[in-house]
């Protein structure tokens, strides 16, 4: 691969999720201020990831697989999405808000895939050369958070109570552009399938439902969807909480989960490679279960450290199960299905798993609302907690101990 096609994916990645980070993590605390949107409302944006994960497929699989190199249509969404996000920035009740955030995720989940395929079409040794591509994303998604915190401060508890979190999605509107107007300067990724028929069996990777008649793969999918409902907890409340608790630079502290994204990903291999998948997975769940308990018993005070270990812990929870399950799913599928086993996964995780996390969060919340602006975070926190506790023993229980073979 040439160099100056590695600087020209490099930018497409940090582009692709700084878009993302740059109104995803504020979120829940722009509505809550700006539109004063209930836990119920905030749910519902949210959800609109799952909606767009679930919707994805249908794009990709029925025109970017069969009719349009994938730069074009990633361009083309990105220019929508752009459109998209000024219109959010300009909204000031939650019923306006909605059908753009629905429309921007419908447009904006299919570029996750759109980003890889462009990325793979360039490398001669994927495995080797995609990691240091897709690392420039997590780069952008903490560059976006302190953008917001650093520089302009708009997550500052003060530009919070006057509004300046609308900024965000500006912010995102111009990056949206630019990576839609860069992407039709990348290479050319023509359609794979063109002149094939496709079947919403393939799109949706039906075809991997043969893998659930396995105890072992069906209790792994199972918990997969049940760990999806802590998930969503800290997508949906961590801006939020943070901003209760009256935390300055709210949004830069949080981009400390994606710093240690990083860092247990380079010890995954290893640890994986000692402890076995079931042990790389339940050290995952059980990290889920100590952040939350962290978050519940921590403070801005004198007990901060607690939630800033908790937000660090996200490199573990999410590595060690998620890109671990992964690894899982490849092993089990075969080269023939091996697509539509990580579809299925995707589809299952993102898609039904998150969607049944945030309205539980949103539920939650809502319950735990002591006054206006105020909650008992202790008792939101706790939930996710020990229902992540539940799935570990579920998992531990009845999921058998076999040898897989770490081939990322």
């Amino acid at each position: 691969m040439k160099t100056s096609t590695q600087v020209q994916l490099s930018i497409m990645m940090f582009l692709e999720f700084f878009i993302w980070g740059g109104w995803f993590v504020t979120l829940g605390t722009f509505l809550g201020n700006n539109l004063s949107a209930t836990g119920a409302e905030t749910a519902m944006a949210y959800s609109t990831q799952s909606w767009g994960a679930i919707i994805a497929p249908f794009i990709i699989g029925l025109i970017a697989d069969r009719f349009f190199n994938a730069e074009r249509i990633l361009g083309f969404l990105h220019i929508v999405g752009a459109i998209l996000m000024y219109l959010m920035s300009q909204t000031t009740d939650f019923n306006t808000f909605y059908p753009y955030v629905l429309g921007y995720m419908i447009a904006y989940m299919p570029t996750l895939a759109l980003v890889n395929s462009v990325s793979f079409n360039q490398m001669t040794d994927p495995a080797k050369q995609f990691p240091f591509i897709r690392v420039f994303g997590t780069i952008g998604w903490i560059i976006a958070g302190w953008i917001i915190s650093l520089a302009f401060k708009w997550d500052s508890i003060e530009n919070i109570q006057n509004g300046m979190l609308s900024n965000t999605f500006l912010m995102v509107a111009i990056a949206s552009a630019i990576l839609g107007i860069f992407s039709f300067t990348l290479p050319k990724t023509p359609p794979k399938g063109k002149g094939e028929k496709t079947s919403l069996a393939d799109i949706l990777g039906l075809e991997a439902l043969g893998l659930l008649k396995n105890k072992n793969f069906l209790i792994f999918f199972i918990s997969s969807v049940l760990i999806c409902i802590p998930l969503a907890f800290y997508y949906q409340n961590i801006s939020p909480f943070l901003t209760e608790y009256k935390v300055e630079n709210s949004t830069a502290w949080a981009s400390l989960g994606q710093m240690s994204e990083v860092l247990f990903m380079l010890l995954l291999p290893f640890f994986f490679k000692k402890y076995g998948f079931k042990m790389t997975i339940l050290v995952g769940m059980l990290a889920w279960a100590i952040r939350y308990a962290l978050f519940a018993y921590g403070n801005a005070g004198d007990l901060f450290f607690m939630l800033v270990i908790g937000i660090a812990l996200h490199g573990i929870c999410y590595d060690f199960f998620f890109v671990s399950g992964q690894i899982y799913t490849d092993s089990k599928a075969g080269e023939k299905i091996k697509s539509a086993a990580q579809g299925l996964i995707t589809l299952a995780t993102y898609g039904v798993g998150m969607l049944i996390g945030f309205w539980v969060a949103g539920k939650i919340v809502d319950k735990n609302l002591l006054e206006s602006g105020i909650h008992s975070w202790q008792d939101i926190w706790l939930f996710p907690s020990l229902f992540a506790i539940g799935v570990l023993l579920f998992f531990t229980l009845i999921f058998k101990n076999e040898k897989v073979e770490y081939n990322q």
